[in-house]
């Protein structure tokens, strides 16, 4: 949600001639049938999707304060610069508008540092909110209780 945030927040601020649609769409509308009905929907499903599955990738590896900034410059890079193109879904970033790559670097930046708090938070909450230990509210043996 904070890189979309991001994203929105910046397009604005694009040269008029490059605020097209982010990558995001173009990548959806690439690999999806052309039905422009529930394109955005997709999108944002793709978007967030794809997002979640890289989010769990870093959630595999050790983390230090400012890896997560790393690691979405990282999979920035690896998409604009690898995978996208390789797999001729969109021209390389080195062929985009420079504005639109800053963008996309920013949220990605945006993306990874909100990631690896987000990450450290559920750690925390491992370790006490959800820690071992007494539990006074269920319900004993199945049945209702009559303790009020």
């Amino acid at each position: 949600m904070a890189m979309t945030a991001a994203m929105r927040r910046l397009f604005p601020r694009l040269d008029r001639a490059d605020r097209y649609p982010l990558p995001p769409r173009e990548i959806t509308e690439t690999l999806l049938p052309p039905d422009q009905r529930g394109i955005a929907t997709a999108t944002v499903l793709a978007h967030f999707g794809y997002g979640a599955a890289a989010g769990a990738v870093f959630g595999l590896f050790p983390r230090r304060n400012g890896s997560g900034a790393l690691y979405g410059a990282a999979v920035w890079s690896a998409s604009y610069l690898g995978w996208i193109p390789a797999m001729h879904i969109l021209k390389p970033a080195t062929s985009h508008p420079s504005g639109r790559n800053l963008l996309m670097i920013t949220a990605h930046l945006v993306w990874g540092t909100a990631l690896d708090i987000g990450l450290r938070e559920l750690d925390r909450s491992a370790q006490d909110i959800f820690a071992p230990g007494a539990l006074k509210d269920r319900q004993r043996n199945g049945s209702r209780s009559s303790d009020q």
